[in-house]
């Protein structure tokens, strides 16, 4: 990739003007992204699951409690809707993790949900089924359709923002009023 920078550990922010009807007013967190395409996971679109239905599947004999119970899964993109993806903060030990950033990492192992539902998993998670992916080339093409926007990613936007808010928060960050750019913005 020669002409634009790896957009890892960035967020990918939907343009009011991106009417997909999966992808409107997304933010997307970016996993993944080199010359070979690039792979992220939608952070503010739950699905219908929740973390106790979730257990329920692939761990029938765990008990969760009551206060991670209603926790929403989050719709993570329209790739692969049946597998799981765990965003979480720094902590070691699962048999699939890959470290994206100094303190945040990705879990596609079973085994961190079992910990999830006893209380042993990492202090900050968010569970997506699903996620999005880009072949080569295909990402940088929508940005220059002014698709997205991109950010550095935010810990407390990932972690902490509830889902409904999570795009405007990082449209904020940006310090633009996003709804006063026009569709077709040109390029330098």
């Amino acid at each position: 990739m020669t002409d634009i920078q790896s957009l890892q550990n960035h967020f990918l922010i939907a343009m009011p003007s991106l009417d997909d009807g999966y992808f409107s007013r997304t933010l997307t967190y970016v996993c993944e992204h080199n010359e070979d395409g690039a792979m992220g996971l939608v952070i503010n679109q739950p699905s219908t699951m929740t973390l106790k239905e979730l257990l329920a599947q692939t761990d029938k004999a765990l008990s969760v409690p009551e206060d991670k119970a209603e926790q929403i899964i989050l719709a993570g993109g329209p790739v692969n809707q049946d597998r799981g993806f765990v965003l979480h903060s720094q902590q070691q030990g699962w048999a699939s993790s890959l470290t994206l950033a100094p303190n945040i990492m990705v879990t596609t192992s079973k085994d961190i949900l079992t910990a999830i539902g006893q209380q042993q998993g990492p202090e900050d998670a968010i569970i997506a089924l699903g996620y999005a992916g880009w072949t080569a080339g295909q990402l940088e093409q929508e940005l220059q359709d002014n698709a997205w926007l991109t950010i550095e990613a935010d810990e407390d936007i990932l972690f902490h923002t509830p889902i409904h808010k999570k795009w405007q928060a990082a449209v904020n960050k940006l310090g633009v009023d996003v709804w006063q750019l026009a569709p077709g913005a040109g390029h330098a």
